[in-house]
């Protein structure tokens, strides 16, 4: 054996013999959580004033049901006007017109600084302004007057203010107006989130920018905006307990508590209320999961690769129809 040889042999290291980290403090967090989980199942289970059966007897009765549906509704509707109006409201705010930027500022900042119960009491009490609501010509009266006509009305149509801003109105407008100012800031950071090269190969083409909003920037957007829109969702489920105070009867706090109320056993029916705000919170959870996987593809590294390999496989399909 040459000497080189054997001094390569010697030199050689020896396998390294891998210890693996120990996380001790991992265990720990283990182990004290499996204790606060057992004392917590433990307190549910023997503690009696959860009184289960009479939760379970009561938080499926009619009524209760009736104000299940009547916060679906009032969270379906008030989120319709915050959407669509937030997003007429955003386009506003990156508008060229001055005028359309304030009006939009304004309405953001009222409304993001005054607090939604508050806002659901003021609408719930607009019958002491005006008696009636009326629509027709503005300061009919004063042009009347202007004129030398006296008691001029003109005037198509009115209702009366207590029938028109009852309690679930006045909660609807409460929160839709309020939410809008959220989704305002909402769709306008997405739509500042898309490259405007897009908007100004778009101009490039021809196209308005009605259509460059509907057709290029909105679809991009919604990738930024989807995620936050559903937690204003989920938000919008919980306050609207907030019109239970103005208040709006077919509602589902309102419900449980006046179940709670008549048959003195309120805590059972505050447990009651936060298993069904579960529940319907998690419902939301899974469609807003789908909504961004849909509204999401072609992003992230899992998705560029798919369609990276997807135009590979296109290609080598092309050659070989075209070879044979």
């Amino acid at each position: 054996m040459s000497l080189d040889k054997m001094e390569t042999e010697r030199a050689r290291p020896e396998p390294i013999k891998a210890v693996p980290v120990r996380h001790p403090g991992r265990w720990v967090a283990v182990v004290v959580i499996g204790v606060l989980t057992s004392m917590f199942v433990h307190l549910l289970v023997t503690n009696e004033a959860f009184q289960w059966s009479f939760m379970v007897d009561n938080m499926f009765r009619p009524p209760v049901i009736a104000g299940l549906r009547g916060t679906i509704a009032l969270t379906v509707t008030s989120m319709l006007i915050g959407v669509v109006l937030g997003t007429m409201i955003a386009i506003m705010r990156m508008s060229e017109n001055p005028i359309l930027r304030g009006v939009a500022w304004v309405y953001t900042w009222f409304f993001r600084a005054v607090p939604r119960l508050v806002l659901a009491l003021l609408f719930g009490n607009l019958g002491i302004l005006w008696s009636r609501l009326e629509f027709g010509l503005p300061f009919d009266r004063q042009i009347g007057a202007l004129f030398g006509v006296e008691n001029f009305e003109a005037r198509l149509f009115g209702f009366s203010a207590v029938d028109i801003l009852s309690g679930f109105v006045a909660g609807m407008l409460a929160l839709g107006l309020t939410e809008a100012a959220y989704m305002a800031e909402i769709v306008r950071a997405g739509v500042q989130s898309v490259d405007p090269g897009q908007t100004e190969a778009a101009e490039a083409l021809g196209m308005s920018r009605s259509q460059i909003l509907r057709r290029i920037v909105l679809p991009q957007a919604m990738r930024v905006i989807i995620p936050p829109t559903g937690n204003e969702t989920i938000g919008m489920l919980k306050d609207t307990s907030l019109v239970a105070f103005v208040p709006v009867s077919t509602e589902l706090l309102f419900q449980l508590k006046a179940v709670g109320t008549r048959t003195f056993q309120v805590f059972p029916m505050y447990v009651a209320a936060c298993l069904w705000y579960l529940l319907l919170t998690s419902v939301l959870l899974v469609g807003q999961y789908y909504l961004e996987r849909h509204f999401s593809r072609g992003y992230g590294r899992k998705e560029k690769a798919r369609m990276r390999l997807r135009n590979i496989g296109a290609e080598n399909t092309g050659r070989t129809t075209g070879a044979s």
